[in-house]
């Protein structure tokens, strides 16, 4: 019989309170979502996008990973391992005036998520436009593994990249 591995029960954990969100609490709006199978690495990645109901400035996403090894760790059962997933958020927006906002959104995601997560910012915007609008991108990394010891942490975590989601609006 199959068992599920540690990626497949916190994907589907964290899946099932997103759309949760979605479709019973009507908070957010799921915008994309994929579940990858790098056959070259042999490694998964789940990613699922979305944007607060009635808002679109901020796109949000949750991207999960496991590597080859922690997949063969667990399957094989190899002995004093701990296989987990690795975890990212990202935030996607438009910003226009980049020390205020860069440092806004610094402070704001520092103040919610404390030092531990530093947030990476990339700014992008497409050749020859003359708009003035740059594509902000945020990126939140986990710097250890998470586990199944950690599922109860799960519905906090979603809180946080909701209260993300929300004081981002306001940059």
């Amino acid at each position: 019989m199959f068992h599920p591995t540690v990626f497949e029960n916190i994907k589907v954990s964290l899946e099932n309170q997103i759309y949760d969100y979605d479709n019973l609490d009507g908070i957010l709006v799921v915008t994309n979502r994929s579940d990858l199978l790098d056959l070259a690495l042999m490694s998964r990645e789940f990613n699922l996008s979305f944007k607060l109901a009635g808002s679109s400035k901020v796109t949000s996403e949750l991207v999960l990973r496991s590597s080859v090894k922690d997949l063969s760790d667990e399957i094989l059962e190899v002995p004093d391992s701990v296989p987990g997933c690795n975890l990212l958020l990202r935030f996607h927006l438009e910003i226009g005036d980049i020390p205020t906002q860069c440092s806004a959104i610094e402070q704001i995601l520092t103040g919610i998520w404390g030092p531990e997560l530093t947030p990476v910012q990339s700014l992008s915007f497409p050749f020859g436009s003359n708009s003035g609008l740059y594509t902000c991108c945020v990126s939140l990394a986990f710097k250890r593994q998470i586990n199944e010891e950690q599922m109860d942490d799960l519905p906090e975590l979603l809180e946080f990249l909701l209260r993300s989601a929300e004081e981002l609006e306001k940059v």
